[in-house]
């Protein structure tokens, strides 16, 4: 009897979830067959002709494989299926990483990414190309590339020293004869070298109305996060202040109706995990020491301003997996998520769905892909659409 219970409870719940799945998700597809081989942190772009571009990377690992590179695949306007993957950047035996795919004011098409020197996340250098030529089939011409060299001064270690005296005192997990986690956070913030390298890309960028363009980065050698602000729609960059709390990485961003800019970042601090909140108030050069919001929180998380000026949050909204990522929607700019349905919800707890990209387009639709990883072995890049009509009814 207990087991017939169970498992009509266990029934009931899959329905919950597929209803909600049905009632707001209006397509659903692989980009490519499932694969043995490493594939994750997608970045999705709306072409002007209508078709989509996304990127992702690809290979037998991560940071330390080095065939790893970053592929690309086109949705043709008003296509059911996706194209062939294409190659979009690789770097000679160094592990490509993390694109990032967006358009400029301009029109004009950024791919930026990470090279993984050395092997080592801490080491991770930023790479570019662009492209004027990118709405034929296949993969865009590449008109330029470059390499994004930052050179925070001595601000940053000044911003550092500053905010971790205003956060609480933490010595959570911290041994009695071992030096404190600010203390060597501080201390690596005095080189030059150290603050000047590895600082990588993950999510889509804020594009402000006097072409500004706020890159968010985030380093896992200090695991904080911090701004790469272009004045000149991408082609010159520097850096902003660093943004400091205990482990905020991988930051969203959105702006107020009020101008001022807010970030939602990975937690990769202390417990418990929930997502880190910052916020600016000069347009990304400096923010706010983080604070963790009541959202737990497992991987990195997308953020979205709506057409309507309502709010979508994607991301891992749990604290001991990956196996569900969710969709929540705010109409006071954060403070609440009166909304939520699942994008997945794998009731074994085995699967893994990651690191979302998510985009708006005219039409009111909301279009994300993200790591879609059913079973160790077996991985893809998947795509979904979204009605947020049908979430907020």
């Amino acid at each position: 009897m207990k087991i017939l219970i169970a498992f009509c409870i266990s029934y009931l719940l899959s329905q919950a979830t597929l209803f909600a799945q049905h009632k707001s998700i209006v397509e659903e597809s692989l980009i490519f067959p499932l694969q043995e081989k490493h594939v994750h942190a997608s970045s999705l772009v709306s072409l002007p002709n209508g078709d989509f571009l996304v990127a992702w990377f690809e290979g037998s690992g991560e940071r330390t494989a080095d065939d790893v590179k970053i592929m690309g695949a086109r949705l043709k306007k008003g296509g059911k299926s996706w194209g062939e993957p294409f190659l979009m950047a690789d770097t000679p035996l160094i592990p490509d990483c993390n694109p990032v795919l967006f358009l400029n004011a301009k029109g004009k098409l950024f791919l930026v990414w990470i090279a993984v020197q050395a092997n080592l996340w801490e080491q991770s250098i930023l790479r570019v190309k662009t492209s004027v030529e990118f709405e034929k089939p296949g993969a865009p011409v590449w008109n330029w590339q470059d390499i994004i060299l930052l050179k925070p001064d001595k601000q940053f270690s000044e911003e550092i020293i500053a905010k971790f005296k205003s956060l609480p005192k933490s010595g959570t997990g911290w041994a009695g004869y071992a030096p404190k986690y600010d203390d060597l956070i501080i201390e690596a913030s005095q080189e030059i070298a150290k603050r000047s390298i590895g600082w990588m890309t993950r999510i889509k960028p804020l594009l402000l109305e006097n072409k500004r363009i706020v890159l968010p980065l985030y380093s896992d050698g200090f695991n904080l996060s911090m701004m790469a602000i272009s004045d000149d729609d991408g082609e010159t960059w520097r850096p902003g202040k660093p943004v400091v709390g205990r482990g905020p990485i991988q930051p969203a961003l959105a702006k107020k109706k009020d101008g001022t800019l807010v970030a939602l970042m990975r937690d990769s601090g202390n417990y418990p995990n929930r997502v880190h909140i910052s916020e600016s108030a000069d347009n990304g050069e400096s923010w706010t020491a983080t604070s963790k919001t009541d959202i737990p929180n497992t991987a990195s998380v997308e953020l979205l301003v709506l057409r309507d000026g309502k709010w979508a949050f994607l991301g891992n909204d749990i604290d001991d997996g990956r196996y569900q990522l969710s969709l929540r929607i705010s109409d006071d700019e954060g403070k609440t998520w009166k909304w939520k349905t699942f994008i997945e919800n794998d009731l074994s707890k085995k699967g893994n769905y990651s690191y979302p990209s998510l985009i708006q387009t005219s039409d009111g639709l909301l279009h994300m892909t993200y790591s879609y990883h059913p079973e160790k072995q077996k991985k893809s890049i998947k795509y979904v659409v979204v009605d947020p009509k049908n979430l907020v009814k």
